[in-house]
């Protein structure tokens, strides 16, 4: 018996029998808008492969005014229709099911044409919407049901009405965006008509054995959001009108209160799902960072949902359920949350991608086949980068040797695990030296190479990472500085720090240096009374008053440019470090001149002309002031007249970049 036995068991929804309880979340992911519909069935065929129980595909526009964006794809034309119906015939190829999230966005819709059930400006768009009339509200209905029919012409085997994240049927909800008077707003019974309608006339329009699912907001996460109560209700309702499973929505877009970022605890809001279950008739899928098959089955074995979704996951490895059903769950590519490929690309406007699996999105032009002359390579560096080449090019047939100085594989990774938030890089690092293990590679650990042991190979590829730049400042004796190198392999500080560098290794730095204990993310109660998350039968949007820890230290956060902290941090992650070192009242300066370090602090100055003297009085500052190259191996191998090949840190060394340094070691090793 599978030790994933309950996740791996079928359950049958209106007569369409899923092979296994798992949902793959809907993600967008600019396929869609590429026009490359044999890209598009690729990417979701691959996930049918590997054995998704049921795939929902990333939002379809019902109209032009309900797009995320100006030209956000749907179903509109009967050319639309058989452009998709080339993704479910793929799919169905495959052995898997799919279905059709359609998403109107409502007031985030990124244009001038939004529209809303009142003329509120969300945070997230620069557009006011318009108000919906009776007939407006009438045409969002129609246009709806009518993307169901077609999703039905284009073999879909089932719909998801996406009514969370504060997405359109969202914000009809709460008196906070719905300020009507008319019978779609007031009472809760007239602001929950329009979702409940949607429904009616959706299960209408898809006819017999087709699955409806309600993405339903279990949690808003704002203030003034839904209260419990009126989740119940609104998931009564709908499931009357013909849902056939609820899937669990968590916190809309504009909420301050991560919910899919790495720092958020595993299952971490499963607790809600478990909630609902027993106040409906109909399954209901427990969501949002669950990243592992392990994770799976307890939540469900538990009785805490009747499925599970998981989304980006599937980006990290296509084989995900296939690998967990053929007891290879250990080899399964882990989903580390990071954001930096998948949502930061989504919101810049970009394809999406996983830093774990360049190949994610891009598997019909990042091919990985077998060598037609497998060759002897050696790899120098086992940090993300040269593993990742590794591994690739051993899949390919290569014979490789990995040299590395350091005892252990992982390079920065091994640092970056260290900081509070990022416990998902530990599962990172054992996969990568997991797939180490493999008859095709040679580790040579512990041993620096030289140009006279890599003479003689095939192809010699360096990805010798990066040394920490030293900024130049001067400092007297009994000054106490510092590299981030060392303050995360555990050096001490004292109690009050400066830190020198405000990119992303600066604020992971001050992460650390402010966490006293154990991460809240491996304690969900603490890690919500940081966020102030509280039940929402407890407060309306399950929103209270945080109330983080008091810091470890004291901790000033420093940089040389005149703008805010922070700013090139990840689209949509930089918010969260930033809220994290104020709640822990780190003082973020910019626009500073680092005259010396002596051992009273920090003497620094501000602007260019250098006025407004003070000092840090700081016991230790830490250099976080960037990165260069480590190239001299490859001086030493020109000098030798031996080619090779600089990947990672070791070819563009600015902020530390795992997503850059594995694509490029990936699309190498690809190619030789």
């Amino acid at each position: 018996m599978s030790e994933f036995r309950h996740l791996l068991q079928p359950i049958t929804l209106n007569g369409v029998t899923l092979r296994n309880r798992s949902l793959m979340g809907s993600m967008h992911t600019g396929l869609e808008e590429t026009g490359d519909w044999g890209r598009v069935a690729a990417f979701y065929a691959a996930r049918a492969r590997g054995g998704a129980g049921l795939i929902v595909t990333g939002g379809m526009a019902p109209n032009p005014e309900g797009g995320v964006f100006p030209g956000a794809a749907g179903l509109f034309t009967a050319k639309d229709i058989a452009s998709h119906r080339r993704v479910t015939d793929a799919v169905h190829a495959e052995g898997g099911h799919i279905a059709m999230q359609i998403l109107h966005a409502g007031r985030y819709a990124y244009g001038k044409d939004c529209v809303a059930p009142s003329a509120v400006k969300s945070p997230i768009s620069p557009f006011v919407p318009h108000e919906l009339d009776e007939a407006g509200i009438e045409r969002q209905i129609q246009d709806i049901a009518t993307a169901a029919a077609r999703a039905v012409e284009a073999g879909y085997d089932g719909i998801e009405v996406m009514g969370s994240e504060g997405y359109f049927l969202n914000q009809f909800l709460v008196t906070h965006t719905n300020r009507r008077e008319d019978r779609w707003g007031g009472s809760y019974e007239n602001r929950m008509r329009l979702p409940v309608e949607v429904v009616r006339r959706v299960r209408a329009a898809l006819g017999p054995g087709k699955v409806l699912i309600y993405r339903i907001s279990l949690i808003d996460l704002i203030p003034e959001g839904s209260a419990w109560d009126e989740v119940v209700t609104l998931a009564r309702a709908v499931e009357t009108a013909g849902a056939d499973v609820l899937n669990t929505g968590i916190g809309w877009h504009e909420a301050r209160v991560p919910t899919i970022a790495t720092s958020v605890p595993r299952a971490g809001f499963a607790w809600l799902t478990a909630k609902l279950r027993p106040e409906v008739g109909i399954p209901v899928i427990a969501s949002n960072r669950i990243n592992t098959p392990g994770m799976a089955e307890t939540i469900l074995a538990d009785g805490m949902a009747d499925m599970v979704s998981m989304a980006r996951p599937w980006l990290a490895d296509a084989g995900f359920i296939a690998k967990a059903a053929a007891g290879r769950a250990d080899q399964i590519a882990p989903c580390i949350a990071c954001n930096q490929a998948c949502l930061d690309h989504t919101f810049s406007g970009r394809l999406t991608s996983c830093l774990v699996n360049p190949r994610a999105c891009h598997e019909t032009e990042l091919v990985i086949e077998p060598a037609p002359a497998p060759k002897r390579i050696a790899v120098v560096g086992a940090g993300p980068a040269g593993m990742t080449a590794a591994i690739t090019l051993a899949e390919r047939g290569h014979r490789v040797t990995l040299w590395d100085a350091a005892g252990e594989a992982g390079g920065q990774l091994n640092l970056a695990k260290q900081v509070p938030g990022k416990e998902e890089f530990h599962g990172l690092v054992a996969w990568f030296r997991g797939q180490l293990d493999h008859p095709l590679i040679t580790l040579r650990l512990g041993q620096e190479a030289g140009a006279t042991d890599l003479a003689g190979y095939d192809e010699v590829i360096l990805a010798t990472g990066v040394t920490p730049r030293d900024p130049g400042i001067p400092a007297a004796p009994g000054a106490r500085v510092l590299s981030y190198v060392d303050v995360l392999k555990g050096a001490e500080t004292g109690p009050r720090v400066a830190v020198i560098g405000a990119g992303g290794i600066g604020f992971d730095v001050s992460e650390y240096l402010v966490e006293a204990g154990d991460s809240p993310t491996l304690h969900p109660e603490d890690w919500r009374r940081e966020w102030g998350v509280t039940p929402p039968w407890a407060a309306r949007g399950g929103v209270t008053q945080p109330a983080p820890e008091p810091p470890a230290r004291e901790v000033w956060l420093l940089q040389r440019k005149a703008e805010k902290p922070g700013r090139k941090l990840g689209k949509t992650t930089g918010w969260i470090h930033r809220a994290t070192l104020a709640a822990k009242r780190v003082q973020m300066i910019g626009g500073v001149n680092y005259e010396r370090i002596g051992p009273e602090g920090l003497h620094i100055s501000h602007g260019p002309e250098r006025t407004d003297p003070q000092v840090i009085p700081a016991d230790t500052v830490v250099l976080c002031a960037g990165q260069e190259p480590a190239r001299g191996l490859s001086d030493a191998l020109t000098a030798a007249g031996i080619s090779h090949h600089l990947i990672g840190g070791a070819d563009v060394a600015t902020e530390l970049d795992a997503k850059r340094a594995i694509d490029q070691a990936m699309r190498l090793a690809a190619r030789l």
